[in-house]
């Protein structure tokens, strides 16, 4: 079943409409509804695109947070191959908020990064709603270093509201695992291609985003901190969020013109939850791409490059 968002009541009505003509030509054959359902069908699509094409902030927002937007588990099973996750920080435990291992795409090995939200009750607690505790950093802290050793390309999927902040978390020190996973994404000798997939939030994402290529899905978004935590600061008044979301340039589009991200790979009409294996498609396209313009560079000029282009964000602004 379909989840819609407030804004799609418009699209939501008509594909209820075209259910309950097909279920009513399932009931009775004699009664043709085809040409209905053509019409209707029409009208859902001019829909899609009336309302899709001019999406404010708070909406995009909404759409990078879809329940049935492709998550890092479904990107890992369609691009990768032989793809062997690795557990544990080696200092404490296992944190399944970010999945890591390595793999093998379209060919070539690889070290592999992603945050994971869950699709359903269960898999959320699991994975702790895709917000990492200090041990998932130190995880990827290791992948990255046993990619930087080896010599392979390092991809990262991005998908978080934020790193957890609860009481243990900041006791196990979040904020230093955060650094250290920043600190390693820039020192590392291979590329490193990152994809904000969903929700791009604060340093929990960053600190597995300081990538030599940085890419977001056209919907996706990516920010210091929520557009209801922003309002909560600001106003003291978290319903708010929406102005928040417009006031803090959160789009892609915003992004890309800030010199923040590198490129907008676009989705399918009506999001990316509507098609996710076209989007899924071009998102790899779009990696192996940026893996084949790095493949030339020395380990020292990937590095020097990731660390200029973060060292030049703001100083023409």
């Amino acid at each position: 079943m379909h989840n819609y968002l407030d804004f799609e009541k418009p699209i939501s009505d008509l594909e209820g409409k075209i259910i309950e003509l097909k279920k009513l030509a399932t009931e009775d054959e004699s009664i043709d509804t085809t040409d209905e359902i053509g019409r209707l069908e029409v009208r859902v699509r001019e829909a899609i695109v009336e309302i899709y094409s001019k999406l404010n902030a708070w909406q995009k927002t909404q759409v990078a947070r879809h329940p049935q937007r492709p998550h890092f588990v479904d990107y890992a099973k369609t691009l990768f191959q032989e793809f062997t996750p690795l557990a544990g920080d080696r200092k404490f435990s296992e944190d399944a908020a970010i999945q890591a291992g390595l793999a093998r795409f379209r060919g070539q090995p690889v070290a592999v990064i992603g945050q994971e939200k869950g699709n359903d009750t269960k898999s959320r607690l699991k994975h702790n709603f895709g917000s990492p505790r200090p041990e998932g950093y130190r995880k990827a802290i290791r992948i990255l270093e046993m990619a930087d050793r080896f010599g392979l390309p390092v991809i990262s999927l991005v998908d978080t509201a934020g790193a957890y902040p609860g009481v243990g978390a900041e006791e196990r020190g979040q904020a230093e695992a955060i650094a250290r996973s920043t600190e390693m994404c820039l020192g590392v000798k291979v590329p490193l291609v990152s994809v904000v997939i969903g929700e791009g939030g604060s340093g929990g994402a960053i600190a597995i985003a300081t990538g030599n290529r940085v890419y977001m899905l056209e919907h996706s978004i990516y920010s210091v901190i929520s557009p209801e935590g922003a309002a909560s600061i600001l106003w003291r008044d978290s319903t708010r969020a929406r102005e928040a979301a417009t006031n803090m340039k959160i789009t892609a589009e915003d992004l890309k013109s800030l010199g923040v991200i590198d490129g907008i790979i676009s989705e399918p009409l009506g999001g990316a939850h509507r098609d996710p294996d076209s989007v899924i498609a071009a998102t790899g396209d779009v990696i192996a791409n940026a893996l084949g313009e790095m493949a030339s560079r020395s380990g020292e000029q990937l590095r020097n490059e990731r660390r200029q282009k973060f060292l030049n964000m703001g100083r023409n602004l």
